[in-house]
This record gives structure tokens, sequence and C-alpha cells, in this order.
């Protein structure tokens, strides 16, 4: 990956959240917690939707794939975060930055095309249910999903190509706890400041292009269930209500970090940590916590797990 760098820096320096060791140390049981429980709550979402018959369809198959990228979403900077918080000298080398840099492109537009094929497939079972299983097809899901990975590995690589090829040859402190385009970008060795607006350019064509069909798509849905009958709207905009929440929660914090920078730290480290961390957090919790049916699930699993250890 870094094959063309002529880069005379071999590793950058992560100064972190804060440098008060209390703090830290309080910051380290934390976020341990809050990714324990990501990495738990997403695995849980999984097996239940695979394991479960009564959530074979194509909107749990796709909100399996999202806990799927959520964990790892998570898991891209959080582990390397939680682990800095024991060390003084925070550093990662070079081709470690530019691997943070590259699947959390990934994996991030990846998500954002996902969420936008989960508000398609609300839109057909809504405003099109008569068309809707012969449409949504495991195929035609399958096939979605991997060209949401499809364009977030596009996406990723046409930046990871540009910053390779930069020339790091004096500062190497990220005021971060993880690389990223922009922080990373001001490091190099010229003038960046075209480069910084065209690589946050590249991000607010995904970003907002993915948005504004979402916007369009819950418009529709809601116009629609505005006309349904009280029981099945009241079951769609249960279901629309959740997927706008996780879709806000995404969406706020990029936004402001690469279409509409305010270039503040502290405020970046917090939206950073924000889409990072608690998005991929919060999720499980919206979609099982509102969701009926995977209540029921969850019923149904811990029932057999506990009669099955009854039994034995």
């Amino acid at each position: 990956m870094g094959g063309g760098n002529q880069s005379t820096v071999s590793e950058f320096v992560l100064l972190g959240l804060d440098h008060s060791q209390n703090i830290q140390a309080l910051l380290f049981m934390i976020f341990l917690l809050f990714y324990l429980i990501i990495a738990s709550g997403n695995i849980v979402i999984m097996i239940l939707i695979i394991t479960d018959s009564h959530l074979h369809s194509p909107m749990y198959f796709l909100l399996a794939n999202l806990s799927f990228v959520d964990m790892w979403l998570s898991s891209v900077s959080t582990p390397k975060m939680i682990t800095d918080f024991l060390k003084e000298n925070k550093t990662i080398s070079f081709g470690g930055c530019m691997s943070q840099i590259f699947f959390a492109h990934f994996i991030a537009a990846g998500e954002m095309v996902l969420l936008v094929v989960m508000a398609y497939d609300r839109y057909m079972a809504i405003c099109k249910p008569l068309q809707y299983s012969s449409i949504m097809s495991l195929q035609w899901c399958i096939e979605l999903v991997l060209t949401s990975w499809t364009i977030g590995f596009v996406h990723a690589l046409s930046h990871i190509v540009v910053i390779v090829q930069l020339p790091f040859c004096g500062p190497r402190e990220i005021d971060s706890f993880f690389c990223d385009i922009p922080l990373v970008i001001k490091l190099a060795c010229m003038d960046s400041h075209n480069l910084d607006i065209l690589m946050n350019a590249d991000c607010g064509v995904v970003g907002v292009s993915c948005f504004i069909l979402l916007l369009i798509s819950y418009t529709y849905i809601l116009l629609t269930v505005r006309q349904s009958s009280k029981t099945g709207a009241f079951k769609a905009l249960s279901t629309c209500t959740a997927h706008i929440s996780v879709v806000v929660l995404f969406f706020g914090p990029c936004i402001f970090i690469y279409v509409c920078p305010l270039s503040i730290t502290w405020l970046d480290k917090f939206l950073a940590v924000f889409y990072s961390v608690f998005t991929p957090l919060l999720n499980p919790a919206i979609y099982t916590l509102r969701n009926k049916e995977m209540k029921n699930s969850m019923k149904r699993f811990i029932i057999y797990y506990v009669g099955s250890k009854g039994n034995n």
C-alpha cells in the first residue's frame, strides 16, 4: 500500500482524547465496556436472524448485514483507541495509519449505501406491497449488498491511492485517536489545501447523494403511510422510525466532519467517537427494542436456551 510513498515518516503519534492519566483510565473502562456491548449486541442480532426462521425475510437479511458492518466499523479504530489509553506513547505505523483510513472509508461508505438499500426495501414493502415478494428476492438482496461493498471499496481506494503518494517528512502528530484523511493530509510536506477540499468533496458526493436518496425514500414512505389503515400505518411508521433514527445518528456526524467541517478539534473528536462507537452501540438497541419481531425472537431464543440447559 505504501510502495510508491517516498515518506521519511515511518510512524505517526496519536494525541488521543485526553492527556490526564486518571481520565484515560476511566475512558479505558468505559470504551472497553462499550466495545464489548457493540460486538456482543451485533453478534446476537446476526445469530437471531440466521437461526430464527421467522426472521428470514429481506428486511432482516439487510439488518444482519448492517450489524456485521457496524461491528467492523467500530473495530477499525476502537480497539486501538482502548489499548492506547494504557500507553504513554501512542504511536501508529505508517502502514497501520493507511489501513485505518482505507477500512474506515471502505466500511463507512458501504454502510451509507446499505442504509439506502434498506430504505429501498421499506419503500417496496410499504408503497408496492403486491410486487414486494417478487422483486426483493434473496438473490436481488445479495446483489444489492455486494453493490454496497463494491461502492465502499472503490470510494476508499480512490482516497488511499492519493494519500499514500503524499510526502510526509516533518510533523507526525495527529490530534485524534485514529488516522483520518483531513488530519493526515495536514501533515503532508506540501500545500494540501486544494487536496483537502477535493477529498472532502469526494466524501460529500457519497454522503450527500446517499442522504438525499434516503430523504426521498422516506418521504414517499411517510406519504404512503398516511393513506394506509391505522394498524398497517402504525407498524410501518414504527419500522421507519427506527431506520430514520439510525440514518440521523450515522449521517449527522459524517456530514459535519467531511461535508461541512467546523475545524473545532474537540468537536471533531466527539463526532468521530460518535459515529465510530456510539452509532454501532445504539443500532442494536434501536432495532431490537423498537422491533416486535426481534423481541419475540429473542424471547424464543432465551426460552430454547434455558430449556436446553434444563434438560441437560
